[in-house]
């Protein structure tokens, strides 16, 4: 009998690029792997490990395609799978950038929980890839047989199958540490040594690298990148050692959070970029129409929208600008007095509460919205993942619903008026540690700090 459909396109087998520690070169590694690929003809798509909002528009401008985070602390196992299908349709490749250290993860977790540990390796067992790793060998030689064995042999379930010797000295240096892991581990593969180079690293400031909307000339970055790759790495091995997703639970259609609207206008230039691509993706999927306004442009959002969205981003660098325009200030309060539903996270929070203070000490008027006052010249790191239990009704969700989110913000409140009826969420740290309530709602404006990744996840 004949389907009277079409069979499925097929997904993409997929790789993981994992390190034994963040320094060791895994981004500008997986810039210009993608590029190369890319030139070669190669349909390979980016995946980013964890909550970031900055790589993924690098893998986006290396490879062509859309990038898409993959958390397993925040998502469920179906969500991850989705996502990753999704991702691989229509693909020949898929190559993720793993987070921090292979086996590093959220902190505090009660025992049995490195499965959905947000880590590299939890995400490697779950999807079924295996890892190439990154090392850093400048200041070892053949030590670094030992350093590699050791993460091979630390987790059975996690397949380290190739290595790439990042910042090696010579074409001597990298035959000692080839003979000397061939010796130790005859199974692992040796994708090749990259010397130190030093013009191919990104700028970065206080939250990663500096945009790749904002590199002057990223364009050059990533070929020369590509080029002094595929001089020195095995591109046809690497691509050999890729792998299909592994079978398991999966989101149809993965949609990581619900619309705020129907019609939505969002938030987007250098000061308002952090928005992950599954999450607008889901929005459309669910029917919801996005548009776009830059308020460093001192544009107003869609006059039809009925919901407002102001992601995060850097709007501390650029707050005198913001402050200055006669229409995206004004154009908010507007919105408001109508009823719309106005959201902001992090950034967002910040531009709707009463006042910023730059990192020169002057403060800026906001919108005014939300009764807060937010200071980038007090800084202090606030970083980690988060739950969220919904408090008050309205966009996200109802009261009580539960949300996995992170946080990574130095810039801190300074003043706060309102009571517990205003607060928008109560939070927990990663290992269920209370926080206290965040974030602010009044009327139909509502934001705090965190960023929301997901509806909290189920089991696997």
């Amino acid at each position: 009998m004949t389907l009277p459909f079409a069979a499925p396109p097929p997904i993409a087998p997929g790789l993981i690029l994992s390190a034994p520690a963040s320094g060791s070169g895994k981004t500008v590694l997986t810039l210009a792997i993608l590029r190369a690929l890319r030139q070669r003809g190669v349909a390979v798509a980016g995946i980013k490990t964890g909550p970031d909002y900055i790589d993924p528009a690098f893998h986006a401008a290396a490879s062509g395609r859309p990038c898409v985070n993959l958390d397993s602390w925040a998502m469920a196992p179906s969500l991850l799978r989705g996502l990753a299908r999704a991702q691989g349709t229509g693909a020949d490749l898929l190559l993720a950038e793993g987070v921090m250290g292979l086996f590093d993860g959220a902190l505090g977790l009660p025992a049995g929980c490195d499965t959905a540990d947000g880590s590299t390796a939890a995400l490697a067992r779950l999807l079924g890839w295996p890892v190439v790793l990154i090392v850093d060998v400048k200041g070892m030689a053949t030590s670094v047989a030992a350093l590699i064995a050791g993460f091979v042999r630390h987790r059975p379930d996690v397949a380290v199958r190739g290595v790439i010797l990042n910042r090696v000295g010579s074409a001597r240096h990298v035959a000692a540490m080839t003979a000397a892991i061939a010796s130790e581990l005859p199974e692992l593969c040796i994708l090749g040594g990259l010397p130190r180079q030093g013009d191919l690293a990104l700028p970065e400031r206080h939250l990663g690298l500096v945009q790749a909307r904002e590199h002057p000339d990223l364009e050059r970055f990533l070929d020369a990148s590509a080029r002094l790759l595929t001089e020195h790495i095995d591109l046809d091995r690497l691509i050999a050692l890729a792998q299909p997703l592994k079978n398991g639970p999966t989101d149809a259609a993965p949609r990581p959070l619900p619309p705020p609207g129907q019609r939505i206008a969002l938030a987007r230039d250098d000061a308002f970029a952090f928005t992950y691509p599954a999450v607008l993706q889901g929005w459309r999927d669910a029917g919801a129409e996005i548009t776009f306004f830059s308020p460093l442009a001192d544009e107003g959002p869609d006059a039809t929208a009925d919901a407002i969205h102001l992601p995060g981003g850097y709007p501390e660098l650029h707050a005198g600008r913001l402050a200055a325009g006669r229409t995206f200030l004004p154009s908010l309060r507007a919105a408001a007095g109508r009823g719309v539903a106005i959201f902001g996270e992090c950034g967002g929070y910040m531009v709707l509460g009463r006042g910023l203070t730059a990192a020169d000490g002057t403060l800026h008027a906001m919108a005014g919205l939300l009764p807060v006052d937010t200071s980038f010249a007090a800084r202090r790191r606030h970083l980690g993942y988060r739950r969220a239990r919904q408090l008050s009704a309205g966009w996200p969700g109802a009261v009580g619903e539960g949300f996995s989110a992170h946080e990574f913000h130095y810039a801190s409140i300074i003043a706060e008026a309102g009571d517990e009826a205003g607060r928008l969420f109560a939070v927990t740290d990663a290992g269920g540690t209370a926080l206290g309530s965040v974030g602010q709602r009044r009327g139909s404006v509502a934001g705090s700090f965190l960023h929301l990744i997901s509806a909290a996840p189920g089991p696997a």
